[in-house]
């Protein structure tokens, strides 16, 4: 199942270039640089639950994001293919394909890219201690950060009862999931054709409803304490797509997000400090100075 799974994705991505060039063209470009908004740059990036190969992947915000900041480090925290959706019908648009190359051209351009798959891409944990097209794979990694603090980086569905115990539940409640995932994506439609910017219905639900917020909590609790047995003073990781970071006991505890629901991501600058970017409130707030500009520049007296 995980040859012939590669083999069409693959495929995919040699066929679906815009035009006929070489096959180490693309790599060798030089990244994209949008002149109307400098790189980020940052020591460490945390992504993590892209779920490439499913309709609910935010693939033009995350493009958008890769293209944006620069990294000596990216982590990419589990989830980014979609297995279990691939094994049900094969779905893969030009965008999913354009955001593996961003990461690949990252990787050629000096960036240093580690990939810890999760439940949804756990076909690729038979590739742990191995790299391809400079991107190393591992089960889980400890990242020290420019002030010298030890971080237990993870994707987490080993502290989730559901995946482990219950793994018809955690099919059972995929499907859910992805029904909810639909309805986010006609309500989004709905708010583009009034110009409205991107919204997630599915995060805001979450949040309100009472067990989903008693399970983050175990959850997190679960994490954080197994960063602790392993002598780490804080813990990253994925999986449950909730962006937090919270200090629990000892521990501090990190969370980036995902890119079907929040679309966030975990960020480590040059001294050691960590915070949540919300990249789809940054869109919703350049969307709004765009139009306070734009109302300002109508207003002037002629």
């Amino acid at each position: 199942m995980t040859t012939r799974m590669l083999a069409r994705v693959r495929s995919f991505a040699q066929t679906s270039r815009s035009s006929p060039r070489p096959d180490t063209d693309w790599i060798a470009e030089p990244r994209h640089f949008d002149p109307r908004r400098p790189r980020l740059a940052y020591r460490t990036v945390f992504i993590s639950d892209f779920h490439l190969g499913t309709p609910g992947c935010n693939a033009d915000l995350l493009l958008d994001f890769l293209k944006s900041v620069e990294c000596d480090t990216l982590y990419l925290v589990g989830d980014i293919i979609d297995g279990w959706q691939l094994r049900k019908g094969f779905y893969w648009p030009p965008r999913h394909n354009d955001v593996v190359r961003a990461i690949l051209k990252m990787a050629k351009h000096g960036t240093r890219v580690i990939y810890i798959p999760g439940n949804h891409d756990e076909f690729l944990r038979g590739y742990a201690s191995l790299a391809f097209g400079g991107v190393e794979f591992a089960q889980e990694a400890i990242h020290e950060t420019a002030d010298g603090r030890r971080l237990l980086v993870l994707h987490g569905d080993e502290f989730d009862g559901v995946v482990l115990y219950a793994r018809w539940l955690a099919f059972l409640g995929d499907h859910a999931y992805t029904l909810l995932l639909k309805l986010n994506r006609l309500v989004n439609l709905g708010r583009k054709l009034l110009g409205l910017p991107y919204w997630s219905l599915s995060a805001h639900l979450k949040k309100k409803v009472k067990n989903a917020v008693q399970y983050v909590c175990s959850f997190e609790a679960a994490v954080a304490q197994a960063a602790a047995e392993r002598g780490a003073c804080g813990v990253v990781c994925g999986h449950i797509h909730s962006a937090s970071i919270e200090q629990i006991g000892t521990v501090t505890y990190y969370n980036d997000g995902d890119w079907v629901e929040s679309c966030s991501a975990l960020v480590e600058d040059y001294q050691g400090n960590l915070s949540i970017l919300d990249w789809a409130e940054r869109c919703r707030a350049e969307v709004a100075a765009a139009k306070l500009k734009t109302q300002a520049r109508i207003a002037l007296p002629a």
